[in-house]
């Protein structure tokens, strides 16, 4: 008999929370806690990235208090049986992500189990099982450091080290990965796969090339995510896969587009012939600004754009799907772009002028994932993709949840 399990997966990238201490925290926890009321899931699953924020060392013990609060709120009573596993061991730079991850059953949730990736098999859930640290040896999840070659920046060191005879021991190593868990809820098997993929280091060198460098890196290490949870050892399962994959929008053709009519004037460094700005102005309205774009700032001057109609007319430039859709799929997108948003508390759905906004955070899943989605009559509460706190501010990232039925089954 089918049977349907009320799901909340949700992805945030909470740097920002840790580098902002305490200013952020409080709406960020009332945002989460409010969707969990409204939707009243059976089964959450929380994925963070960049746990610590860009100072960790100074910021993991704030960081692991974060989670307390969560795991311990009187919101999240109900829950009688919680898995958290925080990557904070930061000393070991060669395995460290900052990925975080949470997985709250409701006491009313009787059939559930979580793999074991050592004795391959499915075990009962009981009471709170938390790992915080390097997370080695813990075998109900399993996590991975992309490797060096992945990170772009680290071939260009690497090429200068040869040429130059020095040791290759001094590069700063991103923290990019994944990390991955197995569950079985009434008989219905699925993995949950929390990824963070790499950014894009400089505006100017991504508005360079269609497909973007950065994009072609993202491509890489997203398809070595797949092909590692899908290979033989252990069964194929459905699959969700959520976090921030740094997907950015088709910034050459995106500024070509909005720039068809201005003047464009580059400026050069004084000593080489690198460019370090791009300006475009238009042609009258006394030749104001347009965009502005160096290696850390995109400002352009309509930003309204990206968040009229939930930035609809962008959708056509979000372009690094594509390349995926033989194995993963998406629900469809009715929000605006997550990023990057301003930190300023008062300016809760202005973007900063860093990044040209994008959807960077994002829900993805197999095709077979997609099949175990009960989709309800249209009267009742259906799949719900969208972000958290649209108005209120959650960093410079949304959050980003998907609540769904899901299929079960029982015997």
């Amino acid at each position: 008999m089918e049977m349907h399990t009320d799901v909340l997966l949700v992805t945030a990238n909470v740097g920002s929370l840790f580098d902002n201490v305490g200013e952020i925290e409080g709406d960020w926890l009332r945002e989460f806690f409010t969707t969990v009321h409204m939707y009243k899931p059976r089964f959450v699953a929380l994925h963070f990235q960049e746990v610590g924020g860009k100072d960790y060392m100074m910021n993991m013990g704030h960081a692991e208090n974060f989670f307390c609060s969560i795991e311990s709120s009187s919101e999240m009573a109900d829950f009688d049986r919680v898995c958290v596993y925080v990557d904070s061991h930061f000393k070991a730079v060669d395995s460290f992500t900052a990925l975080g991850s949470m997985y709250f059953i409701h006491k009313s949730l009787k059939n559930i189990q979580q793999y074991d990736f050592n004795v391959n098999e499915f075990k009962a859930v009981s009471g709170h099982n938390k790992y915080v640290g390097s997370l080695e040896g813990v075998t109900s999840m399993e996590k991975e450091k992309f490797p060096k070659n992945f990170w772009p920046d680290y071939i260009a060191y690497s090429i200068c080290c040869i040429i130059l005879e020095t040791q290759r021991n001094t590069f700063k190593w991103s923290r990019k990965g994944y990390m991955r868990t197995r569950w079985l809820i009434h008989n219905q098997g699925l993995d949950l796969v929390n990824v963070h993929l790499f950014h894009d280091a400089s505006n100017l060198i991504a508005c360079n090339s269609s497909p973007s460098v950065y994009s072609a890196n993202r491509k890489k290490a997203l398809r070595y995510v797949i092909n590692r949870i899908s290979e033989s050892s252990y069964s194929p399962l459905p699959f969700f896969l959520f976090g921030d994959f740094n997907f950015r929008l088709d910034t050459l053709s995106l500024v070509q587009n909005l720039s068809m009519s201005a003047e464009i004037q580059k400026v050069k460094k004084d000593s080489s012939n690198e460019v370090e700005k791009i300006i475009y102005e238009e042609k009258d309205n006394d030749h104001k600004v347009l965009l502005h774009i160096e290696t850390k700032l995109f400002a352009y001057l309509h930003q309204a754009v990206f968040r009229e109609n939930n930035g609809k007319e962008l959708l056509k430039y979000d372009k690094e799907t594509s390349a995926f859709h033989d194995v993963i799929t998406e629900e469809e997108i009715h929000f605006p772009p997550s990023y990057p948003y301003s930190e300023d508390y008062t300016k809760p759905t202005q973007y900063m002028n860093t990044r040209c906004p994008a959807w960077c955070d994002r829900i993805l899943m197999s095709h077979s994932a997609r099949d175990i989605i009960h989709r309800r009559e249209e009267d009742e509460n259906g799949v719900v993709y969208d972000t958290l706190g649209s108005n209120i501010c959650m960093g410079d990232h949304k959050p980003v949840f998907l609540f769904f039925p899901m299929k079960t089954i029982t015997h």
